[in-house]
């Protein structure tokens, strides 16, 4: 059975400029570069104020410790229980674990969901 965490902030995903634009020191953010843009995922507090566009209103969990490079479908199957309900995410994913956002008007609706699909949900963090 895997654990989720809820995290305790809400999120923004905008993509900006320059990485000059984006506040480093910050606790949480996700960085992504491809050849035609820059994206950014942080805490709404942390949003640059000039981003290029956003969207806000994003509301995360993590699945808890660490994940092994050969599992497969974890985050697969997450995504699968969540669209079944008609609820769209985001997935950020790091070396040691995925994170998922949901709109924060489907957060409460997606824990309880996936807590009812055998999840265990721990409170925020």
């Amino acid at each position: 059975m895997l654990t989720l965490k809820k995290l305790p902030y809400e999120f923004t995903v905008c993509k900006v400029k320059s990485v000059t634009d984006i506040d480093l020191n910050a606790d949480v953010y996700f960085i992504g570069k491809t050849d035609d843009e820059l994206s950014l995922v942080c805490k709404t507090e942390d949003t640059p104020k000039d981003t290029l566009e956003r969207n806000n209103g994003w509301r995360g969990f993590c699945i808890e410790g660490e994940l092994d490079f050969s599992l497969i479908g974890i985050l697969s199957e997450l995504s699968a229980i969540l669209a079944k309900n008609r609820i769209g995410i985001f997935a950020v994913s790091t070396y040691n674990t995925d994170y998922i956002l949901v709109k924060t008007n489907d957060f409460d609706r997606a824990m309880t969901i996936l807590a009812d699909s055998g999840y265990r949900v721990l409170a925020d963090a």
